[in-house]
């Protein structure tokens, strides 16, 4: 990846976009758009990049993003089969959707309110991503002003939903330029083909002409958060999918996740989720077991 991707999704004849994605991998190319996007992952899973967001994703995920917001999600190796296709559903529709009219009409108060915070990417759970996923698959074989109606709905929906959480930190500084861009898509590639072996600092810093002490301050000020720590929650991040599957032992999720002891695993796993990953896959089997 050598450049942020600058996409345009909407014909000039049209109001909105929505299509059902079918691929191999989902687009592996950190990109924006003026546009803003709604995005149901429908079948596969990997690793997503909102601003300075990171996390892993699976079916059911359901993210809005205002315009200009560089994502991208990307499959996990363990996902490139053939024999395993990603699916999804996107919508796309202009900033200027609703024209002047919605800032200065009650009735839209809360869709504007909505888009605003969209500027942050939201991620949409519970009760509200089942109804809005519902709506999504209507919204396809729909014709007309009905689509317009039911895009409407959708976001009537999640603007008047406590299921809805922000993604990139508050202070979350926008990639504006394109040495920024640049920079940031050779740190996310290395990363993503090497966190699951040892990481030198000075090899990564060198990928963008940076001593590893200017790296680390350089990175934290993009990403809110130190590298090590970027590290470690990607790895653990990657670490919980395996565990919820159940089909490798803990010994085996820790080397895969890029730990060459099982003893240092399992202190930063309890670092950051509170618990051993023992706990952590006993409690979500235990939940499984209760909901089949």
């Amino acid at each position: 990846m050598k450049t942020i991707v600058q996409k345009s999704a909407i014909p000039d004849s049209k109001v909105l976009v929505v299509k059902r994605l079918e691929e191999l991998n989902f687009d592996p190319n950190l990109h924006l758009h003026p546009e803003y996007q709604l995005f149901l992952v429908l079948n596969g899973g990997g690793t997503r990049f909102i601003g300075d967001n990171i996390k892993q994703f699976n079916p059911g995920d359901l993210v809005f993003t205002g315009p200009n917001l560089p994502h991208l999600w990307r499959n996990d190796p363990a996902d490139n089969k053939k024999s395993s296709k990603t699916l999804g559903i996107v919508i796309y529709f202009p900033e200027n959707f609703l024209g002047d009219i919605i800032n200065i009409k009650d009735e839209l108060e809360n869709i504007r309110l909505l888009f605003e915070k969209a500027g942050r990417g939201l991620e949409i759970h519970g009760k509200t991503n089942k109804i809005v996923s519902k709506m999504m698959q209507e919204l396809l074989p729909a014709k007309g002003a009905l689509r317009i109606i039911i895009l409407l709905q959708i976001l009537n929906t999640i603007a008047d939903s406590l299921d809805c959480m922000p993604i990139t930190h508050v202070n979350y500084i926008p990639i504006n330029n394109r040495t920024e861009s640049d920079r940031m898509n050779k740190i996310y590639d290395y990363i993503m083909k090497n966190f699951r072996h040892k990481i030198n600092l000075k090899v990564i810093a060198e990928l963008i002409n940076m001593t590893p002490t200017s790296f680390s301050r350089y990175f934290k000020s993009r990403v809110n958060k130190s590298f090590s720590d970027f590290l470690k929650e990607l790895r653990i991040d990657y670490a919980r999918k395996f565990l919820n599957e159940n089909k490798i032992s803990i010994n085996s999720v820790s080397y895969d996740s890029g730990y060459t002891t099982l003893s240092n695993f399992n202190k930063q796993f309890k670092e950051v989720t509170g618990k051993t990953p023992l706990q952590y896959r006993n409690e979500y089997l235990n939940i499984r077991s209760k909901n089949l």
